[in-house]
């Protein structure tokens, strides 16, 4: 082989190993929540705040590692089913994702939660409230949100203080995430001194609740807790008005949504209800992420896409500190973070929960969403 040629095979292998070296390399995130049922709507405000968050940091640029890093959202719809769910984590698990942001139902959440740790991946919802989701022990499970032992208690303490209820009938769905605030709620109301006149039980997928509100109007109670959704709390609040039901529907975070106003309808002026964390209006960052979502989605947030963008760049900020896309080194960083977003500081106790909780307490007025309290936890 003569010398220039080799010179040249030489060059020629420099040159494709920087280049190599300057490539871009695509790092998975996941997403998780239902795109498709009836709280679609909720699901796809969560996946709309991570794609936002990708979409800015690509935009910035990211290098980790010596290497140009291009995010990927692999969003998955689990369709708040708890089966469907551990099917989407193992593909997020084969996809080789590098951390996941979901799943958004406390249902969904706890049984996928076992293959994330399994494969030592971290999982941050968004959305989880129960209690149980962060107390299995596993290393890799994080929230962002507050959970039902906060939610509960503060609700029960708004309707027992501010609204002077003192008997009260208590509903759920039968899912974790209704069950799990329908008991942090009776142990708060009880304690407070309120009456619990009765405890039923529906679905999550009913769409006739005149049976239970017939029964419960002839108890007479001076409020409701329904622990649920909206695609339900929703009907359940205007079936209860049709009927006659002069009892105020207090609700979770489920419930305190933009679209309770159209699944309500006039009824919505009737609910009382609480998010897991800080009022929008609240947040540090919230007023220009609300005008950043509705330029990029032409469509007012609902719920949670403040929660899923922060824990994208929770991911990122555990990436950096990491130095590795390499999702047990980003893993090991975590119980460290201290990150500073859209909803606030973020830092975790050992299990995983926000060190700084917050609930914030809703009504509505002619349609309109209105902060009523917000509870520092």
């Amino acid at each position: 082989m003569k010398q220039g040629y080799r010179n040249g095979l030489v060059a020629a292998a420099v040159t494709a190993l920087s280049f190599a070296a300057q490539a871009d390399e695509v790092v998975r995130i996941g997403h998780v929540a239902p795109l498709t049922g009836g709280i679609a709507h909720l699901g796809k405000d969560s996946e709309n705040g991570a794609r936002l968050a990708v979409e800015e940091i690509n935009s910035s640029g990211l290098l980790i590692g010596g290497k140009r890093v291009t995010l990927q959202v692999d969003s998955q719809d689990d369709a708040g089913d708890p089966r469907t769910a551990t099917q989407v984590a193992q593909k997020l698990v084969d996809d080789k994702a590098v951390g996941v942001v979901g799943h958004l139902n406390s249902g969904t959440s706890i049984p996928a939660s076992r293959i994330y740790k399994d494969a030592g991946i971290v999982e941050i919802s968004q959305a989880a409230t129960n209690p149980a989701y962060t107390q299995q022990g596993f290393k890799t499970t994080y929230r962002v949100v507050a959970t039902d032992a906060q939610q509960g208690p503060a609700l029960a303490a708004y309707a027992a203080k501010t609204l002077g209820v003192k008997k009260v009938a208590i509903v759920d769905d039968s899912t974790a995430y209704g069950q799990g605030l329908a008991n942090e709620f009776r142990k708060a109301a009880e304690t407070s001194g309120m009456t619990v006149v009765s405890r039923d039980a529906t679905n999550d997928k009913a769409v006739d609740f005149r049976a239970i509100l017939t029964k419960i109007k002839g108890e007479n109670p001076d409020a409701i807790l329904y622990g649920g959704m909206d695609a339900t709390g929703g009907p359940f609040a205007r079936q209860a008005r049709q009927l006659g039901v002069r009892a105020k529907i207090l609700g979770g975070d489920g419930v305190c949504s933009t679209d309770v106003v159209k699944l309500a309808g006039p009824a919505a002026d009737n609910i009382v209800c609480s998010e897991a964390g800080m009022a929008l209006e609240k947040m540090p960052g919230g007023a220009a992420f609300a005008r950043k979502y509705e330029a990029r989605f032409h469509q007012p947030l609902q719920v949670y896409a403040p929660f899923s963008y922060d824990a994208v760049y929770i991911i990122v900020d555990a990436m950096k500190r990491a130095n590795s896309t390499d999702a047990a080194k980003v893993l090991a960083v975590m119980p460290s973070t201290d990150y500073r977003g859209v909803i606030g500081e973020t830092s975790f106790t050992a299990q995983g929960d926000l060190k700084h909780g917050a609930i914030s307490v809703f009504s509505y007025k002619d349609g309109k969403k209105v902060l009523l309290d917000v509870v520092q936890m």
